[in-house]
């Protein structure tokens, strides 16, 4: 359980004042960018290969930033045409550091006994989904993205080790990153807190992206059409998935039917299974054609 200090989310950018790179280093071409579409703070990474630039928490390897929230959010965007790399260290209960890396640059999944690397396969606006199982270079259109890290998940499923806390982030080239973040909560992006609290979120530990972690959304528009979210490991029968990238169905249920939309109001689902048992059930059904 994260102390009181990393409850009920950890800003990691503002709570280690990254701008002031007392507790944070960088190499390479780094910049703090102010983005006007994003309304805030960016930092832009890039270099010529993705270890020559990076961003890393904390300042020093033997230091760690000790932050136990079962996910890690990062809200990015690759460069487009260009490869990036991300590596996070994490320390299990057993005391044992291993690295969590990902990047456009790894072709498949590779697994040693302290080391994980998953590719990344990037999504494109044009088509709203990644070129099925296509690693590679951003596409020129590649999209802000909300990547949910299930760092337990993660270790259990890939190593059978148990998660004890984040240790360390390094944000290598090419990269423009808005923010990284922990917490015990799933933050549902597109959930408003008034809907939050007509579909009781809370209870099953969901709730809506705070402000100061969120991505902006012009009146009228919807999250899903401007901005990718990725969880990972993601939900489903058919795990472990060996790369990172766009699954489906959306968090938010929808259903289809001839001339008409239904969409489950405020009940975004945690799992592709919990989708087919909420939207096939009985009273489901029956409560979908009564709205």
């Amino acid at each position: 359980v994260p102390a009181a200090w990393q409850r009920p989310y950890l800003n990691i950018f503002k709570h280690f004042r990254v701008e002031e790179w007392k507790r944070s280093a960088k190499e390479g071409d780094v910049a703090a960018l102010t983005d006007t579409r994003l309304k805030g703070t960016i930092y832009r990474i890039r270099g010529s290969n993705p270890a020559s630039s990076y961003l890393q928490l904390p300042r020093t390897g033997t230091q760690s930033l000790g932050l136990t929230g079962r996910y890690l959010y990062l809200l990015f965007r690759p460069l487009p045409r260009k490869h990036f790399l991300v590596h996070l260290d994490v320390t299990t209960e057993e005391n044992q550091v291993i690295r969590i890396s990902f990047s456009n640059l790894f072709k498949e999944f590779k697994s040693t006994a302290t080391w994980l690397q998953f590719p990344f396969v990037c999504g494109a606006a044009k088509d709203g989904m990644a070129r099925r199982g296509a690693t590679g270079a951003a596409p020129a259109d590649v999209r802000w993205t909300c990547l949910v890290l299930d760092l337990p998940s993660i270790l259990a499923l890939y190593l059978s080790r148990r998660y004890s806390h984040l240790r360390g982030v390094k944000l290598c080239s090419n990269l423009l990153v808005k923010n990284l973040c922990t917490s015990d909560l799933l933050f549902e992006p597109g959930v408003t807190f008034s809907e939050a609290r007509l579909g009781a979120l809370s209870c099953r530990g969901v709730a809506p992206m705070p402000r100061e972690l969120a991505f902006p959304v012009p009146k009228g528009e919807k999250w899903h059409d401007l901005y990718d979210y990725i969880r990972f490991p993601s939900e489903g029968a058919k795990l472990p998935h060996d790369s990172i990238q766009k699954s489906f169905p959306s968090p938010v249920a929808v259903l289809e039917e001839p001339g008409r939309l239904l969409t489950q109001p405020v009940t975004p689902v945690c799992d592709r299974l919990s989708l087919v048992q909420q939207i096939t059930s009985p009273k489901a059904v029956s409560a979908l054609w009564r709205w």
